[in-house]
Formats: structure tokens, C-alpha cells, sequence
């Protein structure tokens, strides 16, 4: 390590010798001053690692000091040091951006304790992150040779995305590798988890092995939180990952109180065509087609596909017997954003308010196509970062903030999630056959069944059928489908980007969370 370099100013530095010469026996140089003057002009020619502040000082304050340091040199950590404990200092200091706080008189190990948290944090985040996830990285695996049921994936999981944001923080390489390849056989076994149970599931929705699926979601979760006495608002964000939520988590808990953390697995194909009319109507998308067949488009039919969401939702309320005062908000553009900003305070005289936001999913497609968000959403840090700076910056986030200071409950989810897809696969059908890349449906396809789930007969997945012979098939892992022609072209425009429709961790288990005013 190469010595760290601190100016210490302060008025009475005499008294502060043994100080200082204990930090130099530690390896640290120490440059004193006894005013804030000499302090600037050391900052203006010199380059330190961290400055002492003393807070008391003639001719000029360490809080004045400071806030000219930061003008010099913004990025400096600062270390403020004062006898005087009164609350508004604090909140001064706290407020100019200093990196410690320390009262007199200061002991040498508390001052080594402050320098390590500065510059020795990141070394110390990482070797403790890097044993904490080989900890973790056997029970993971161990996990993973049983027997699991749908609690525990979630739980598994869970743990990949909390070592996959904190191997963020760490910035270690080869914990990152470790970790890529831990995520791909999860994922593997995922599959074999779904190919064993998911039209046992759609036979057995009362079953204790049946999570809650897209079609039962509102009746098992969202109507339970409806109470009369609170405005509730369900905010669908399109596309949204688990690990997304994660990154726009802290926002929320800023404002408002988490209630209950929970799920749903999406049904298959994990597409908005199919799983969010699913959530809405309540029912599998081959029941819609049979008591709504004007309101249900095949894949190959033209138009949206998407037109009868709140039509769906207020048939649903009306089998619950659920007989109460509703509105349905769809954003698909930055002025609907603005619109709902303007008018989200009207909304609280419903009971359920649903609103749902397209901005996530038509990120993804969009990073397919444009060269420019491919390199800024690279991979899935890049693009947990690129979707928390669109939150952060979006019409919903300033709408929620108007409801911090009301008695609301919030219900954030999503409808399915999406996977980066690495491994081409060759398909082959007609002309009719779907242009997903990670689900296909039509007639006599053609494909390796070792890199898919074979659904060969529609109805057993309760999947509406074009035609008397379709059948459909789910792109496992990473894999992603291509045709023959022009093969090489596919595989490399489509490899690295996000795609949703066929079975994998981060497009099936979709985050469920419940918030309600502090």
C-alpha cells in the first residue's frame, strides 16, 4: 500500500504530538498546521488523502475551512474534530459532506479507526465479502442438490441476488466469476424444477406445492390488501427483475414503511401478452380465450395484445364479489407519466388504484435494437444501474413522493422478468410460428427437446391454441432461439441481450412488496 498522505489542522497541534507520532509508526504521513489559512494553501499545492479539521480555530472556523476545501478539491474525505457537541453543529457538518465526525479529546485508536473506514474501506468490504459468499457458496450448492420446493427456490434466489449486488460493491473479478457460474447451474436446476412441477401446479392450484401464479395473484394476494380504510394503489412495473426492485428498494424506504416482502411465479410464456392479462383476468389464458374469445388476439393476429387489461380487471372484481370504487392507469409514455403525476392525489378517493408502468420492458426491447444502450446496459449491473437512474429520474417516482405524507398502502410488482440470453439454439417452423425468442408456438416445429420444455399439447398448460396442431416450446437457461437462415447473422445480434418468454430465475419468480405510510 502506498503511504497515505493527511494534513492535520488544528490550533493546539503541540498537544496532539503523540497522536500524530503513533499514526507515523502505523506507516501514515502526517502534515500539521495550525490554522484553516494554512490548511487551503497545503490543499491548493499539495494532494492528501484525508484532512483533520479542527472545528475551533481563530481567524477562520473549521466549518469555513471546510467548505473552501470542498471547493478546491470536492472529492477530499474530511474529518472533522470538535469539543463542541450542540446539534446544530453537527447537522452543519453533516450537511457540508464530511466523512467523519469525531469529539475531543480523541483517542489514537479512534483516529486509526476513522482513517481505515475511508481508505481501507473498499479492501475491507471486499475480503470480507469475498469470505462471507464462499460461506454461503456451499450452502447454495448444498440447497441445490435437494429436493426443493417453490419456498425454497425463492430462498436460493433471494441469496444469488443479494451476493450478486454485493460482489457489485466488492468489485472482485474472480468472486464475480465464481459467482456467474453458480448462477448458470442454479438456473439448470430451475429448469428441471419447472419441467417436474408446473402443469402439476396449474392441475393443483389448492395445493400447498403450488405457488401463487399470475392468474391467481389478485385473489390470493392483492384483494387480502385491500381494507376500505386506506387507498391502495398496485403498481405493475412491466419487466421488472428482482434485482431492479432491489436497486430501487432504498428509495421507497425512505419514504415509506415496508410492509411484507413476498412473490408469484409467472406462468409461461413469461410475456405480457400472457401473463399480465392473466393477472388481470384471473384466469389462464386458454379460459380467457373460451369466455372472452373476442378479447383474446393469438400471437400471429395483428394489433396490440394487450387492449382488455382493465375490462379484465373489473370482470375479476365482480366473480370476487369485491364491490368497490376502482380506477386503471396505464403509462406507455413520458406524457401519460406527467399525467398521472398531475392527478395521482385524485386517485385516493378509490379504494384500488391500478396502475401500470411499460417503461422497463420497452428498455429491454429497445436495448436489442439500439447500439447505444447495448453498451450502456452491458450486462445486468449496467442495466439494474440504467433502470434505478430511470426511477429515480421518472414521473412515477415524483407521483409517489405527492403520497408520502397520505394513509396509503403501495403494492409494487411486476408481471414477469427477463433474462440475458447467451446460448443460440436452431428452430425451425412455418411462417405462422411466433417470432419470440425464448418461447415459439405453431405447427410442426423442429428443434433439440434437450434445450426446451415441450408443451405438445396446449391445453394441459390451460395455452390457447391457433390451430388444432400448435404446440409450444420454452427456451431453458441462457438459451435463446434462432432461425437456420441467416443463422450466424441472429446469433450474433441477439447474444447479451435481455429477453422474457421462457423458463429461468430471474423471468419466472416476480417480487411482490407492500408498503404503507411511516
Amino acid at each position: 500500500m502506498s503511504e497515505i498522505k493527511i494534513l492535520w489542522a488544528d490550533d493546539e497541534i503541540d498537544l496532539l504530538k503523540p497522536q500524530i507520532l503513533f499514526l507515523e509508526q502505523k506507516g501514515y504521513s502526517i502534515v500539521p498546521v495550525t490554522n484553516g489559512y494554512d490548511a487551503l494553501d497545503k490543499v491548493k499545492i499539495e494532494n492528501f488523502d484525508i484532512v483533520f479539521l479542527d472545528e475551533s480555530m481563530p481567524g477562520i472556523t473549521g466549518l469555513e475551512t471546510l467548505a473552501k476545501i470542498k471547493q478546491i478539491k470536492q472529492d477530499i474525505p474530511v474529518i472533522l474534530i470538535t469539543k463542541n457537541e450542540e446539534e446544530n453543529i453537527m447537522d452543519e457538518a453533516i450537511g457540508s459532506q464530511i466523512a467523519d465526525y469525531l469529539i475531543k479529546p480523541v483517542k489514537p485508536n479512534q483516529i486509526l479507526l476513522a482513517i481505515k473506514k475511508i481508505i481501507d474501506n473498499k479492501r475491507l468490504v471486499i475480503e470480507k465479502t469475498t469470505i462471507d459468499y464462499r460461506k454461503e457458496f456451499q450452502e447454495i450448492i448444498m440447497a441445490m442438490t435437494n429436493n426443493m420446493d417453490h419456498k425454497e427456490w425463492v430462498e436460493v434466489y433471494r441469496k444469488l441476488i443479494f451476493w450478486d449486488l454485493e460482489l457489485d460493491k466488492a468489485n472482485n473479478q474472480q468472486m464475480r466469476e465464481v459467482y456467474n457460474m453458480q448462477r448458470t447451474e442454479a438456473n439448470k436446476e430451475f429448469f428441471k424444477f419447472i419441467q417436474r412441477n408446473y402443469l402439476k401446479w396449474l392441475k393443483n392450484l389448492s395445493s400447498p406445492e403450488t405457488p401463487t401464479l399470475s392468474h391467481t395473484l389478485f385473489k390470493s394476494k392483492v384483494i387480502p390488501n385491500i381494507d376500505g380504510e386506506v387507498a391502495t394503489f398496485f403498481i405493475l412495473i412491466d419487466n421488472l427483475r428482482y434485482d431492479q426492485w432491489k436497486m430501487i428498494e432504498p428509495l421507497m424506504n425512505e419514504h415509506f414503511r415496508k410492509v411484507s416482502e413476498d412473490y408469484f411465479f409467472s406462468i409461461l410464456p413469461t410475456t405480457t401478452q400472457y401473463s399480465r392479462n392473466a393477472i388481470f383476468a384471473g384466469l389462464m389464458p386458454s379460459e380467457i380465450e373460451k369466455k372472452y374469445p373476442t378479447k383474446w388476439s393469438h400471437d400471429e393476429d395483428e394489433g396490440g395484445k394487450n387492449l382488455h387489461e382493465e375490462w379484465f380487471f373489473n370482470e375479476q372484481l365482480k366473480r370476487y364479489g369485491t364491490p368497490i370504487k376502482t380506477s386503471y392507469t396505464k403509462i406507455t409514455n413520458h406524457a401519460d407519466g406527467k399525467n398521472l403525476e398531475d392527478n395521482i392525489l385524485n386517485l385516493m378517493n378509490n379504494m384500488l388504484n391500478v396502475i401500470v408502468y411499460n417503461f422497463v420492458d420497452m428498455l429491454s426491447h429497445a436495448r436489442t435494437e439500439m447500439e447505444v444502450l447495448k453498451e450502456l446496459a452491458s450486462d445486468e449491473s449496467a442495466y439494474r444501474s440504467l433502470s434505478l437512474s430511470w426511477f429515480e429520474h421518472s414521473p412515477l417516482s415524483d407521483a409517489l413522493l405527492k403520497l408520502k405524507d397520505k394513509k396509503v398502502r403501495l403494492i409494487f410488482t411486476a408481471d414477469h422478468g427477463t433474462t440475458r440470453v447467451q446460448s443460440p439454439a436452431k428452430v425451425i417452423g412455418d411462417k405462422n410460428t411466433t417470432t419470440n425468442l425464448r418461447y415459439k408456438t405453431g405447427k410442426n416445429l423442429n428443434y433439440n427437446p434437450k434445450e426446451v420444455l415441450e408443451v405438445k399439447n396446449p391445453d394441459e398448460a390451460f395455452l390457447p391454441k391457433a390451430n388444432l396442431s400448435s404446440s409450444f416450446i420454452f427456451a431453458k437457461e441462457d438459451y435463446y432461439f434462432v432461425y437456420p437462415n441467416n443463422y450466424n447473422h441472429f446469433v450474433n445480434y441477439y447474444k447479451n441481450t435481455f429477453q422474457h418468454g421462457g423458463i429461468s430465475l430471474e423471468e419466472m419468480i416476480v417480487p411482490f412488496m407492500v408498503y404503507q405510510s411511516k
